[in-house]
């Protein structure tokens, strides 16, 4: 089974998807929905088989696929994951399905076709497999710069009212970055050349190079400054809360739980293995970023109004977080961080569905035009509550173990950024609390829900008073709202999402010992000691 191409194929088989799709006339939107979902199952399933036909003690590259593409230039279409790539790809696996679900009975706004929404999501998946299992450097960038076009359509057609200033700048931040990478890039082409007496992009000869540390700097620069856009780092974050406030849920889960990954992922891919010296030399000024960005994001968090906005300035200091684990130069502390960007896509993706429920129900994305909640939805209520604890940490789930990796792998090599970043965790908890209590307790405010009932067209007015439904006055009528419980469908869509929150929470072990191979090699390339501290999971949380 290991011979098989399932890299290939899980990149194949969505696009073909999205084409079939396209293809489809605009009044069969059902059968394009059914077929998304489809599409997104099988990619699961390949991705499932392929973690079984991984062998964890085997090589570092593993399933791999290569055809020459442009011999003349050292380029190959070369496919390969180790355990870090491979439990991306996983992510992406659950997460598609997921948004297909949560975006089930979703309109397009205007005229628009939710039949091309589903291409445009199809092709993204692609996209994002591509960039996770790419072994040769100019193809990582073909499809790191790919993945912006249908992600700028799903904003910039289906997103809020101001989708398109958010997809342009989402686009013209990405662009920006990936242009400056280019450069280093075609630097790396030439050392190889210089070197090797022939250019090339194979990820194993470039990191066989010995290269000046001057010029290793410079080279790790360009790719650093991609890399931190995409996470997103502090000052480059602001295209985030505009663009995840303005996507489409089932888009904006996309966009925090796997695009941005592309970033601390090329960190660990890249940054480290090909510029160690670079990579020593400079992690003191990218902690400063991180731990800045820890407390930063969290503090503007607390302040926001707007409930898309509050989670996109949360998924900031999350990252803060990743940072200080993978440039803490420890085993523990970075497969700590391979441990949080698989779990902060899976409890912030759960969050942001959960908020998108709450909209869809009343309309609005103020946290002050709602209240009251939990006693009409308790099930809405409750998954919110595992979302919210998710999102700030709480032992026994999911992201607790990763949270607690990075720390006390850090604090070892890192005491003073460790000590400083463990703030974000208190602040972390003001921001996620207040938001549930806000919107699921106290007294009704501006929206309030019952059975069933229509959305309102935008956010709802106050309404003074307690009482079961809330009366919307409009210019041309009158609207009485009525709050309902999750669905059937609904429960199907964030029961996979809780599942592994508490899981992963109780139970990580599986996918540390899947990470931890490929992290060990990427400490030994950097120079640390890849024995020197090893993962464990803490007490009750293993056995």
């Amino acid at each position: 089974m290991a011979d098989f191409p399932f890299l290939l194929v899980m990149i194949v088989v969505p696009a073909l998807g999205a084409a079939v799709i396209a293809a489809l006339p605009p009044a069969r939107e059902a059968l394009a929905r059914r077929l998304a979902l489809g599409t997104s199952l099988v990619v699961l399933l390949l991705a499932v088989l392929a973690t079984v036909a991984f062998d964890v003690g085997g090589d570092r590259f593993q399933l791999t696929t290569s055809v020459a593409w442009i011999p003349d230039f050292g380029v190959d279409f070369a496919l390969g994951v180790d355990g870090i790539a491979l439990s991306m790809l996983l992510l992406i696996g659950v997460l598609v399905p997921v948004v297909i679900g949560a975006s089930w009975e979703e309109t397009a706004p205007g005229t628009r076709s939710m039949r091309t929404y589903w291409a445009w999501l199809l092709l993204l998946e692609a996209m994002m497999v591509g960039v996770f299992a790419a072994t040769d450097v100019f193809l990582f960038y073909v499809f790191f710069e790919a993945m912006l076009v249908p992600m700028y359509f799903l904003i910039g057609s289906f997103g809020g009212p101001n989708r398109q200033y958010a997809a342009v700048k989402f686009f013209l931040y990405s662009l920006l970055g990936g242009l400056v990478m280019l450069a280093s890039v075609i630097g790396l082409y030439v050392v190889s050349n210089s070197q090797l007496g022939e250019g090339t992009f194979a990820f194993d000869a470039l990191r066989q190079l010995d290269i000046d540390p001057g010029v290793q700097k410079l080279l790790f620069l360009g790719f650093f400054l991609a890399f931190a856009i995409k996470a997103p780092l502090v000052p480059f974050h602001t295209w985030l809360p505009d663009a995840g406030a303005e996507a489409p849920i089932g888009s904006a889960v996309l966009l925090v739980g796997v695009l941005d990954k592309v970033g601390t992922f090329g960190f660990l891919r890249y940054c480290l293995p090909l510029f160690p010296d670079a990579s020593r030399d400079l992690a003191p000024w990218v902690l400063v970023l991180a731990v800045v960005g820890i407390l930063y994001a969290a503090l503007v968090a607390m302040g926001q109004s707007d409930m898309k906005r509050l989670v996109s300035y949360t998924s900031i200091a999350h990252f803060g977080f990743i940072a200080l684990g993978i440039f803490a130069f420890t085993t523990e502390a970075a497969t700590g961080a391979v441990l949080y960007m698989v779990n902060h896509g899976i409890a912030t993706g759960l969050l942001f569905v959960v908020v998108g429920l709450v909209i869809a129900r009343g309309g609005s994305r103020q946290i002050r035009d709602y209240g009251g909640l939990a006693a009409k939805a308790p099930l809405l209520a409750g998954v919110f509550l595992v979302a919210g604890l998710a999102t700030l940490s709480l032992p026994g789930t999911n992201s607790f173990v990763s949270e607690f990796l990075v720390l006390i792998g850090s604090f070892p090599t890192r005491p003073v950024y460790t000590i400083i970043a463990t703030a974000g965790m208190v602040l972390a908890a003001l921001y996620v609390l207040l938001m549930y209590q806000r919107t699921m307790h106290g007294p009704p405010r501006g929206v309030l829900l019952v059975e069933d009932g229509g959305a309102p067209d935008g956010p709802a007015p106050d309404v003074p008073g307690a009482g079961s439904t809330a009366v919307l006055t409009a210019p041309t009528r009158t609207r009485t709202l009525r709050v309902t419980d999750l669905s059937r469908r609904e429960l199907a869509v964030v029961t996979p999402l809780v599942a592994l929150v508490l899981v992963l929470g109780v139970y990580p072990q599986p996918l540390i010992d899947l990470i931890t191979p490929a992290v060990q090699a990427t400490m030994s390339d950097v120079g640390a000691d890849p024995g020197g501290i090893t993962p464990t999971v803490p007490n009750g949380s293993n056995d």
